[in-house]
């Protein structure tokens, strides 16, 4: 079946955290959009094999943990019972309706929404290939490529065996495997190994680096691998995975570790979780004369348009973190763009920032957050900075919860108090970052920040007690005896 030759003004390639607020952005703002997405719903990895159903599984995870750990408080609960077809039925539900929300809101925006996998044949035009095999040609006057990003699988660990899983697999919940191997100690392999453990799995980690979560400041890191290691069966850092082989009782790994010894071992299934890539390989975008960097990362300038002016692109595709709401973010940016490439010097949304404050958040439990500048990339830079901790073992609503594992942490200017960084770990630490965004993004000093009243007993409270703490007043900790 042929679609024939179709023409839109603006077309957006990719329907994900970027893609599709780009298109309702760009609608609201009076342009005619079409939106191409090779997906059953739009939402992008993301909604489908990412975020949502990562953090819907999480959240059972934690249930189970947390109904466990209810025993020490007098309440035991039965081991849980796990109903995998439900459970995989619930997941797939809660897409399907967070899908059709997103469509909706598509639909009464009058957004032309094309199911097909968009290829450049020029810079106007895209060729489409439909699901069904529909094949068609869609010209437009300018196009936004919010692909996203997929998972790396090395050739090393690429073999021609279901049981070798990456992060899209593993969250169809084919089976609970009596043992995981997971590769890659960052923030994919912990969390989907968190859940597997969870459900049942004895999970092992491998490394390469030399502890779990490179990048991360160790603060925050350090009380998750206390946790992991009641987790997961092992932890292995400084180890790689030299080969892997399809055996009938398993996939057998070779290990070999940061002294070179070898070691093999047989898992019933293998999660590769060593990282993303961005999704411009197969596109046509270098054929038709958009520049891309050695990473396959689009190269665009501070309004996000590519080295042909008319193509623009946002999200994983370009440098930068690969995060939901920093695609979101981008969005916003793009679209004022296109809006001031019209003649109108307003958009709903905000300019693109220069250096805007994207703050990180890994869903293991517990949860570590952080945003602005770290200690150590502070130290990276030979700047001067002061820390104030707040251990959450002096929070009375963190031991109310039975969780006083975590931490809150400021970095800040030591001479003038201005705050340049916020870490978290613990349990909501997700949530309770967006106010370390705030201080961070307004340039709040520890003071400002430490005179906001707070609500009693919460642990919002270990943020202001941080920054009490800095000024040597916080009311649930000695003094500090230094200027660190």
């Amino acid at each position: 079946m042929s679609w024939g030759v179709q023409h839109a003004p603006l077309v957006v390639l990719g329907a994900g955290p970027g893609g599709y607020p780009t298109a309702f952005a760009a609608a609201d703002a009076g342009f005619d959009v079409t939106l191409v997405d090779d997906g059953h719903v739009p939402g992008g990895t993301c909604l489908r094999h990412g975020c949502i159903p990562s953090k819907a599984l999480l959240h059972v995870a934690r249930g189970v943990r947390e109904a466990a750990a209810l025993a020490d408080c007098g309440v035991e609960f039965g081991s849980p019972r796990i109903d995998l077809d439900r459970l995989r039925a619930w997941k797939d539900e809660l897409i399907a309706g967070l899908g059709g929300g997103v469509s909706g809101l598509a639909t009464a925006r009058k957004i032309k929404i094309v199911v097909a996998r968009g290829t450049l044949s020029d810079q106007n035009s895209l060729a489409l290939a439909g699901p069904a095999g529909e094949t068609g040609q869609l010209e437009f006057e300018q196009l936004v490529v919010a692909t996203g990003s997929i998972p790396v699988r090395p050739a090393t660990l690429t073999i021609d065996d279901e049981r070798v899983m990456d992060s899209s697999d593993a969250l169809e919940l084919t089976e609970i495997p009596g043992k995981l191997l997971v590769v890659g100690g960052g923030y994919i392999g912990l969390e989907l190994g968190s859940v597997y453990a969870a459900l049942g799995s004895r999970i092992s980690v491998v490394e390469m680096e030399s502890g779990l979560l490179p990048g991360a400041d160790r603060d925050l890191v350090r009380p998750l691998s206390r946790a992991l290691d009641e987790q997961f069966e092992s932890i292995r850092t400084q180890t790689s995975v030299d080969s892997l082989e399809s055996r009938p009782e398993g996939i057998e790994a070779t290990l070999v570790s940061g002294s070179g010894e070898r070691d093999c071992e047989r898992f019933d299934r293998v999660l590769v979780a060593v990282g993303r890539r961005p999704n411009t390989a197969a596109l046509g975008l270098q054929e038709c004369g958009v520049e891309l960097r050695p990473g396959g990362q689009i190269v665009v300038d501070e309004h996000g348009r590519t080295s042909v002016s008319h193509i623009l692109a946002v999200g994983d595709v370009c440098d930068g973190p690969m995060l939901a709401h920093k695609a979101s973010d981008d969005a916003r940016g793009v679209v004022e763009t296109l809006t001031r490439s019209q003649g109108s010097d307003t958009v709903a949304g905000t300019s693109i920032a220069s250096d805007p404050v994207i703050p990180a958040v890994i869903f293991t439990d517990p949860e570590l957050a952080w945003c602005g500048l770290t200690e150590e990339s502070a130290k990276g830079e030979s700047r001067q900075v002061s820390v104030a901790r707040m251990p959450w073992s002096a929070s009375g609503r963190a031991q109310s919860l039975g969780r006083p594992d975590g931490l809150s942490k400021l970095v800040f200017d030591p001479s003038t108090g201005q705050i340049l960084g916020v870490g978290l770990v613990g349990v909501g630490a997700g949530e309770l970052i967006a106010e370390g965004v705030l201080a961070v993004e307004q340039k709040m000093t520890v003071e400002m920040l430490g005179k906001a009243i707070h609500p009693h007993p919460t642990l919002s409270e270990t943020i202001s007690e941080a920054a009490e703490h800095a000024r040597g007043r916080a009311i649930h900790m000695l003094p500090r005896r230094d200027k660190r």
